[in-house]
């Protein structure tokens, strides 16, 4: 039992860094030779983890094989265009001009259905307001309204807007973040100064602290009843 605990851990540790290496895409955005790859390692994996009958290696080497043949696809489709629509195909235009093609539907054995639920899920519950409509290689759809449809920014009305940048998170449950008060520009006296006008005396009590570019501090404190 501790051969086969010790061999899974292993392989577990193993995968989980070759699927570290092979990107930080959701299953959602792979594309099919991506998604290959992973399931041809969760299959490797899985078998020498339980039969201790084959050696570690047999396990072991295979997925370092997947690893290398697929960062080496990765970098193949990401040099060559002509190398990327043959093995990761090409968007399919569904909708052009607000009208359906249909034709492209019965080539990729797509259907309305699929269609309707893709722009639901985008928040276009009426097809009528679809200019166009894009199926990406790696099956999600892209949705553009009718100009008339589009929601308005600030840019319609010629309004000039402030900068925001990125908020910087200076506690994050009870721990101090001492990179993001360097880049902040603040130091610890300022942020328990801060914290005393909400009562709160020690970063233990801190939930979480956020500074924004406009220099506007939130905090929240934990719940007392640790609830």
């Amino acid at each position: 039992m501790t051969i086969v605990i010790i061999r899974t851990f292993i392989l577990y540790a193993l995968v989980v860094i070759v699927l570290r290496m092979l990107g930080k895409r959701q299953i959602a955005q792979l594309q099919p030779f991506e998604l290959v790859v992973i399931i041809m390692i969760s299959e490797l994996a899985a078998v020498p983890s339980s039969d201790i009958g084959i050696p570690l290696f047999s396990g072991i080497i295979p997925i370092l094989i997947l690893l290398i043949s697929g960062v080496a696809l990765q970098y193949l489709t990401l040099k060559s265009e002509k190398a990327r629509s043959f093995i990761c195909g090409k968007p399919t235009i569904l909708i052009a001009k607000g009208k359906i093609l249909e034709n492209e539907f019965k080539r990729i054995r797509y259907n309305i259905s699929d269609l309707l639920e893709q722009l639901r899920i985008k928040n276009v519950p009426n097809i009528s307001d679809v200019e166009y409509a894009i199926l990406e290689t790696n099956g999600e759809m892209s949705v553009i309204p009718k100009s008339q449809k589009r929601p308005t920014i600030p840019e319609d009305f010629q309004i000039t807007t402030k900068y925001e940048g990125l908020p910087l998170t200076l506690i994050m449950d009870g721990l101090v973040q001492a990179e993001n008060l360097k880049k902040a520009n603040v130091d610890l006296q300022w942020l328990q100064q801060e914290m005393k006008k909400q009562q709160l005396t020690s970063f233990d009590q801190v939930l979480l602290a956020s500074l924004d570019s406009t220099g506007s501090l939130f905090i929240q404190g934990k719940n007392k009843s640790g609830k």
